[in-house]
């Protein structure tokens, strides 16, 4: 009884995750696309009635660019290759079959397979091959002119107008694959990715899975992430950027000079400065590896012991070479609100290779400064603290 129970429960949909304002942007970029879509192809087609402006498929098109953007089926490749590819194989199959079932059947079959096989599956090519078979006198005197109106019309303007769309609206179309690179450029993989499951193990499971999932394998490892560090909140405290970042922080303007500069580093034995301007933003942060990176290879030779002579000295011999720190700083520097958790922290120094993180306030001022042993610090307190809790 329980079985048949919880299988007539399987008919029930499960709820939908996205909020309100997500589900408007989606379907006023699916007015916009549709409407959009059959204005141009209105004013390209002209007068002529033969040809259809839009057809349904279309619409089925626009639910997956505007509601599911980043979903693999959603690229572009796979509309105007998806969409294409259907098309001529619905109308090879509709000129060559004289049984319209028997065509319909082996239409959308052949079209599932070619779309696999091209790497574009698009489920609205099933109805597109299909309506090519079914879509009557009209479509099938278009023959293989069916491809470019209305249906290559139709897909490109509405790829167009989904990829200003999304855009504009922050959501990142075509999707784009985004991964950890080693800041060292080794064969290592990147720290942050040594712990946990692997792209291996991920790898293994789809493979295991052996179906077509409807969300791109970055996008599913992504979320996979963002578990883990949910999970490990919950189990170890919230801890943040607040409870473990260093508040009395030495810092520097974009005028300081490199001599006045390299002595605050030298005489607190710290690696880096933020750097800011009067209103106490970051714009930037000038570490040990600036200087080194601004003295000659051949005046370090042999002295870097005595690096702090070199800098003055090389400061004050050459006119030509930068002598304030707005000129050797890096200027695309990562800031953490002192609110962000530290397993967000996590990602955000080690998938970057950063060492030390300027923290901010919610008037982006700065108020601290986090470093690789702070982090070590607050994770080993939060292991300690879920270890007593268990």
């Amino acid at each position: 009884m329980n079985s048949y129970v919880n299988w007539l429960r399987s008919f029930v949909p499960e709820s939908i995750t996205v909020n309100y304002t997500e589900r408007l942007r989606a379907g006023i970029g699916a007015l916009l696309g549709i409407f959009l879509t059959g204005l141009v192809c209105s004013w390209v087609v002209g007068a002529d009635l033969s040809l259809p402006l839009l057809v349904a498929p279309i619409g089925a098109s626009a639910v997956l660019l505007f509601a599911m953007p980043s979903s693999p089926v959603a690229q572009p490749w796979s509309i105007m290759g998806g969409n294409m590819f259907s098309a001529a194989v619905g109308v090879t199959c509709a000129q060559w079959m004289t049984n319209p079932m028997l065509a319909a059947a082996v239409a959308v079959a052949a079209a599932i397979a070619v779309m696999l096989s091209l790497r574009c599956l698009h489920p609205p090519g099933g109805a597109v091959a299909l309506t090519a078979v079914l879509g009557g006198p009209l479509i099938h005197s278009l023959g293989y002119h069916f491809l470019l109106v209305p249906i290559g019309l139709n897909s490109a303007l509405l790829l167009v107008v989904a990829l200003v769309y999304n855009n504009a609206t922050r959501r990142r179309y075509p999707h784009q694959v985004i991964g950890h690179a080693n800041p060292h450029q080794t064969a290592d993989r990147p720290s942050f990715d040594r712990v946990g499951f692997t792209t291996d193990d991920l790898d293994y499971v789809l493979t295991r899975y052996n179906q077509v999932p409807d969300v791109s394998r970055d996008e599913l490892e992504s979320l996979l992430v963002q578990t883990e560090m949910h999970a490990y909140r919950r189990r170890f405290g919230e801890i943040k950027c607040a409870d473990i970042m260093s508040y009395d922080v030495l810092s520097v303007e974009a005028g300081t000079t490199l001599p006045d500069a390299w002595n605050l580093l030298h005489r607190h034995h710290i690696k880096a400065l933020p750097v800011i301007d009067a209103a106490r933003h970051v714009i930037g942060i000038v570490t040990l590896t600036d200087f080194v990176d601004y003295a000659t290879h051949e005046t370090l030779k042999g002295v870097v012991s005595k690096l702090h002579d070199v800098l003055v000295r090389v400061t004050h011999r050459h006119a030509g070479r930068p002598v304030v720190v707005g000129e050797i700083m890096s200027a695309g520097v990562c800031v953490a609100a002192e609110t962000m958790f530290i397993t967000e922290l996590t990602e955000l120094m080690f998938a970057h290779g950063h060492r030390h993180i300027p923290v901010i306030n919610a008037q982006r001022c700065l108020v601290g400064m986090v470093t690789n042993s702070d982090l070590i610090a607050g994770l080993y307190r939060g292991r300690l603290a879920g270890t007593a809790q268990e």
